[in-house]
C-alpha cells in the first residue's frame, strides 16, 4: 500500500511527515529545530493525522516517532508564555491533546531522543513505548513554574507508583531510558539504529491480527485505570465472549488446529 494510495500530498503538513508501510501508519514529529515542540498546529495537524487512521480500515497500527534529536521536548514555551488564565481555562487549552489517548487502534511510540513535558505526556498517551539506547525521559514542568496538564501526574503515578511519580514531577529530573524501563515507563529499549526496525516489526505483528480482536484487547487494558476489578473482569469476559461471533475467532482457532497460518479477515 503506498502513501499516494491513502494521501495525495504531505506537502501542506509542515510539522508532522505521515509515510505508510503496508497496515502501519507512521508519523513523524517534523520541527527538530524546535526539538519537536508541541504547539497548536502541530497538535492539530496530529490529531487530523489520527483520525485518518481511524477512519481507514487499511490502517492496523499507528507509530509515532520524531525528527532529529528529540521525539518532543515538551510543550511550544513561547506560545503559552503570554496566555492568562482566563484564556486557557475558557479555551480548555491542551484539551485536544487527548485525542491520542482516544485511539481505538494500537499506538507505538519510539522514543529517540528527549520525551519531556508535552512529549512525555504524548509517550504515555500511546499503548506501547520503545526507546533507543540514548532517550530522556521527565517531567519538568515545575522548572518553569507550573505543573503537567496533559496527564503527567496521572498516567505517569499510574505507570511508575506515587511515590516515583511526586519525585519526577516535584524535581523536574530527567531519567535515561534505562532507568525508565525499570520502572516501567518504558517497555523495550533498543541501540538508535534499531530502533525503528524493531518498531516497526512489532507494529507489523499486531497489524497481522484481526482489528477488531485488537480492538477489544486494547479496551480491555485500559478498562484497569478506569474501572474497578470487579467491573473490569466483567467486562473482560463480555469482551472475550464477543469474539465468538467474529469469523476470524473461528478461523484462528481452526488454523490452529490444521498447524497453518491463520488468514484473518478482520470480520
Amino acid at each position: 500500500m503506498s502513501t499516494a494510495e491513502h494521501h495525495e500530498s504531505n506537502q501542506a503538513e509542515e510539522m508532522i511527515r505521515v509515510d505508510f508501510d503496508d497496515r502501519v501508519m507512521i508519523i513523524t514529529l517534523t520541527r527538530p529545530n524546535a526539538l519537536n515542540a508541541l504547539c497548536k498546529k502541530l497538535i492539530m495537524q496530529l490529531n487530523s493525522a489520527l483520525d485518518q487512521a481511524e477512519n481507514d480500515t487499511r490502517i492496523g497500527v499507528i507509530v509515532i516517532t520524531g525528527a532529529g534529536q528529540a521525539f518532543a521536548a515538551g510543550a511550544d514555551i513561547s506560545e503559552m508564555k503570554n496566555l492568562t488564565f482566563a484564556e486557557v481555562a475558557e479555551k480548555d487549552f491542551i484539551q485536544p491533546w487527548e485525542r491520542l489517548s482516544r485511539c481505538q487502534k494500537p499506538v507505538i511510540a519510539a522514543i529517540n531522543g528527549y520525551a519531556l513535558g508535552g512529549g512525555c505526556e504524548m509517550a504515555m498517551m500511546c499503548d506501547i513505548i520503545y526507546a533507543s539506547e540514548t532517550a530522556q525521559f521527565g517531567q519538568p514542568e515545575i522548572t518553569i513554574g507550573t505543573m503537567p496538564g496533559a496527564g503527567g501526574t496521572q498516567r505517569l503515578t499510574a505507570l511508575v507508583g506515587k511515590s516515583k511519580a511526586m519525585e519526577l514531577c516535584l524535581t523536574g529530573r530527567k531519567i535515561p531510558a534505562q532507568e525508565a524501563e525499570a520502572m516501567g515507563l518504558v517497555t523495550r529499549i533498543f541501540a538508535g539504529a534499531d530502533l525503528m526496525k524493531e518498531t516497526m516489526a512489532t507494529a507489523h505483528k499486531i497489524a497481522k491480527f484481526s482489528a477488531p480482536v485488537v480492538r477489544m484487547i486494547k479496551e480491555a487494558v485500559n478498562n484497569v485505570a478506569e474501572v474497578p476489578l470487579v467491573a473490569g473482569i466483567r467486562s473482560e469476559r463480555r469482551l472475550f465472549q464477543s469474539t465468538f461471533a467474529l469469523e476470524d475467532r473461528k478461523e484462528g482457532m481452526t488454523a490452529f488446529l490444521e498447524k497453518r497460518p491463520a488468514a484473518f479477515k478482520n470480520r
